[in-house]
């Protein structure tokens, strides 16, 4: 028997932040593996091609020690999170709350994602008091205005971001 517990922690990484490091760090003291999957999420229209949101996160993961990111992997997705989690093999979905507005819909995620396959549990690590405020949306907003988002995001990140933020901006002209 198997006893090797797996976790799948998903999202859109657009882009990942450091408060999504958070928990993944945090996550993979809670399962032997775990496996960060980046959805494809078009209905979204992201601001970073999906393979460049891999590369991200996996850079970002390749940046914490050794003994942790030996144990994580990222993998990209664009089927139900039940069905990728079931096929991954993963026993848990994870899932971080930042504030109490995001209990809402993560609850109605997770029982909607129970009903469809009850042998995966969602898990909610809550977000540590320096992370709770940061999303991607916001990151990007206060980028596009020029603000300084080096607290929200790694050097890497805030580096692509803005050279992004030019790309589109020169497009845009």
């Amino acid at each position: 028997m198997n006893t090797k517990t797996t976790g799948v922690y998903p999202g859109t990484f657009d882009p990942v932040t450091n408060g999504h490091m958070d928990i993944i760090a945090r996550a993979a003291k809670v399962v032997d593996h775990l496996i960060v999957a980046v959805a494809a999420n078009d209905g979204k229209e992201p601001f970073f091609p999906l393979k460049e949101r891999v590369a991200m996160v996996k850079g970002e993961i390749d940046r914490l020690a050794p003994d942790v990111s030996k144990r994580i992997e990222v993998r990209q997705f664009d089927i139900l999170l039940v069905d990728f989690a079931h096929q991954a093999g993963a026993h848990f979905i994870i899932r971080g709350l930042r504030a109490v507005s995001d209990f809402e819909y993560e609850f109605q995620m997770a029982s909607m994602n129970a009903r469809l396959n009850p042998k995966v549990e969602t898990v909610f690590l809550m977000a540590s008091d320096k992370h709770q405020f940061i999303s991607s949306r916001f990151v990007k907003e206060i980028g596009r205005l020029g603000g300084d988002i080096g607290h929200f995001v790694s050097a890497a990140v805030k580096e692509r971001l803005v050279k992004r933020l030019a790309g589109k901006d020169a497009a845009a002209e």
